[in-house]
């Protein structure tokens, strides 16, 4: 931990709201000379012997030239987000205006801050554990009531709550039987097996439950990645358009108009579907739709969910069953749709209704509401309560799958009557996995890794 806290005497500046033009801009330092650096710069009231959390308004200044009128808020150690002094600038969201505030910040002795450099030194100072650092990101970027409820429940510590308490129970145990072991020679038992066996079968319950809830979190967190595929011209990107509701793909009568991935994202039912519109599935010469053909077989197999489109007017059922077999080997959800339904003919729609078809006329937006129930179907999330727990991160998730499988072994060598020091062992294994989920335990590579992925004024 030393190396991370090694740097934290320095006052670091950075725009904490979005870059562009604004009616304003808030600028935020934090660190031991926050308020003297302002102090610097700013006329009006002597900051340094104000209260904290009031605010002040003034001029910024660098030397004689008057940068903007601003509102200078103040937050004193240990009260305030990051636990050190700290100060945000209320100014005019002119992007010359804060280019000029944040420079002269920095002449007086501030330097810029790194990504997520406020919310680590949160971290580190103990303003919230590990878990709920991260959720802070989560509910930055959440994009549906359910994401922002979820990060919410994380941030407020319900998760950490619950994982700490776990590893609570198991400490208990592995020192009752590290304690067995300095007693080795007097075959003495501190921790009773059935106890411990009692223990280790209800938290892996309840970490089966957490692992399970991941499915359910991560489509809330992350979205559903849905590709939309099929052969050159059956309407993919006509589709995607009218799910759209806006023009966003190019439509051509032209076989193999679409070359690379186009994307975006609709929030149907609460989830978020990031909607993939891709190259057309055929054999071809052409050296650059060759490349998107392969990135559609790629995206393909990473996707959640597949809506296969098929042209009705050309399609014919061996080809239909015959493409159907590929899709089947990809293991991923898929929808078929007959698209281009009022060039087809009555007598082959009625056959393929036998094959559970969704059918469709894109460029007459013909029965899309059903097709979007029909997707939606495909996802059914329950709406995230406050208090609910639910495991939205990878990291958490592979963590919890480790110590499951630590605690199954320690399970399995009482089963077989292994001696105390390798039980002692496979504890200490989940203690460490659950330790790093809340960051009782961790290193400085997770940390650098965690805290890169945030914006830079959070």
């Amino acid at each position: 931990m030393h190396s991370q806290l090694s740097y934290m005497n320095d006052t670091i500046v950075a725009l904490a709201t979005a870059q562009g033009l604004s009616a304003i801009a808030v600028i935020r330092l934090s660190g031991e000379d926050a308020i003297a650096i302002t102090q610097k710069v700013f006329s009006g009231r002597n900051l340094e012997a104000q209260p904290s959390h009031t605010v002040h308004f003034g001029t910024l200044r660098d030397g004689d030239k008057i940068i903007d009128e601003v509102l200078v808020s103040l937050f004193k150690a240990p009260n305030s987000f990051t636990k050190e002094n700290s100060v945000e600038i209320s100014c005019h969201g002119s992007p010359v205006i804060v280019k000029e505030i944040i420079k002269v910040l920095l002449k007086h002795g501030a330097r810029l801050a790194e990504a997520g450099e406020f919310t680590k030194r949160a971290f580190l100072h103990g303003r919230f554990d590990l878990a709920q650092a991260e959720a802070v990101a989560d509910l930055i970027n959440a994009e549906t009531d359910n994401a922002r409820q979820a990060a919410l429940n994380q941030m407020r510590g319900g998760f950490s709550r619950e994982i700490n308490t776990l590893r609570e129970e198991l400490i208990h145990f592995a020192s009752l039987i590290e304690l067995e072991l300095d007693f080795g020679e007097e075959d003495v038992e501190f921790a009773k097996r059935d106890d411990l066996r009692e223990l280790i079968k209800r938290i892996q319950k309840y970490l089966r439950a957490l692992i399970e809830s991941f499915d359910q979190g991560n489509v809330i967190k992350n979205g559903v990645p849905t590709v939309i595929a099929g052969k050159p011209n059956a309407g993919k990107s006509t589709l995607l358009n009218t799910l759209l509701n806006e023009d966003k793909a190019i439509v051509s009568d032209i076989p193999g108009t679409t070359r690379d991935v186009i994307e975006d994202e609709m929030i149907l039912g609460g989830i978020n579907f990031r909607f993939i519109d891709t190259a057309g599935l055929r054999e071809t010469q052409d050296v650059i739709e060759a490349i998107g053909v392969e990135r559609t077989r790629e995206r393909m197999k990473k996707a959640s969910l597949i809506i296969y489109l098929f042209d009705l007017s050309l399609a014919t059922i061996e080809e239909i069953l015959h493409e159907e077999q590929g899709l089947q080997q990809l293991g991923i959800p898929y929808i078929k749709v007959g698209n281009k339904v009022d060039r087809a003919t009555p007598a082959f729609v009625e056959e393929l209704q036998k094959h559970n078809f969704t059918f469709i006329s894109a460029s007459n937006k013909t029965n899309i509401t059903e097709l979007k129930d029909k997707i939606l179907a495909s996802f059914q999330v329950k709406t995230v309560k406050a208090g609910d727990v639910l495991v939205t991160n990878l990291r958490h998730y592979q963590n919890l799958l480790q110590t499951n499988e630590a605690l199954q072994r320690v399970l399995d060598s009482m089963d077989n009557g292994v001696t105390g020091d390798f039980l002692a062992m496979d504890i200490r294994q989940a203690l460490h996995y659950l330790g790093e989920i809340t960051g009782t335990i961790t290193t400085d590579d997770l940390l650098d890794n965690i805290f890169s992925k945030f914006c830079i004024g959070k």
